[in-house]
């Protein structure tokens, strides 16, 4: 981009130069240039705007190429990076082309670091002492795994319960992993979760649902319950 702008510079300069030895006044040519300009930047407003979003996207690094970002309906991988238009790759394999003048917000996953965040739903006759210690002890067998280790950054933990659902209870496990590696630990987690689940011999809920038959018109209790 400076280069860019250097050699723009440079080679107005040089114009500049030779009009002067050759004898054309320069100011008539500098006036007549300064109202087409300002015709061309009334016209081309959303094309300075796309300019001016692109030199500030990349002078506060928001994102970069490689990045995965969610910029509105383009949400992938940054594929390029330019003054006027950003191209995102998304999970399909489409190819946005997106003027940096229309993203008004960006969501970067792959600054600093990310978190995978698991909600297990376990059934309202589970121990939640019970709950809270095997998923405890699947998230630190998860971190002391080779595979795993340099992946995350912290112990998971347990936040505890995150809602009660009408088929049972919400319980969140996060941990700090490094970018871009949060969606392949979140898989970790789920299969070992549900491992760990079934040999404790705690269940995973399934949705419920109560009939009521009334063996009688005239009789205002229910005759039978099913469940």
């Amino acid at each position: 981009m400076l280069s860019s702008a250097v050699t723009i510079v440079l080679f107005m300069v040089g114009v500049a130069m030779v009009l002067d030895q050759v004898g054309i006044a320069l100011g008539p040519l500098l006036a007549s240039a300064g109202v087409v300009g300002l015709a061309i930047g009334f016209g081309a407003q959303s094309l300075v705007a796309d300019y001016l979003s692109g030199l500030l996207i990349m002078v506060e690094d928001q994102y970069g190429v490689g990045d995965s970002v969610d910029l509105g309906e383009a949400v992938g991988e940054v594929e390029h990076v330019g003054l006027r238009l950003t191209h995102v790759r998304d999970l399909n394999g489409g190819l946005w082309h997106i003027r940096n003048g229309e993203i008004l917000r960006v969501r970067n996953d792959s600054q600093e670091w990310a978190r995978a965040v698991l909600d297990v739903a376990v059934a309202y006759d589970a121990n939640l002492d019970t709950v809270y210690r095997v998923l405890e002890d699947t998230g630190r067998a998860l971190r002391q795994d080779p595979d795993f280790e340099d992946l995350l950054l912290e112990d998971p933990a347990v936040w505890g319960v995150q809602s009660l659902d009408a088929d049972g209870v919400l319980v969140r496990l996060a941990v700090k992993t490094v970018p871009l590696q949060q969606w392949g630990v979140t898989r970790e987690l789920r299969r070992r979760v549900k491992d760990a689940l079934d040999a404790a011999g705690i269940d995973i809920p399934f949705p419920q649902w109560t009939v009521w038959v009334r063996t009688d018109a005239q009789d205002s209790e229910p005759g039978a319950l099913m469940r």
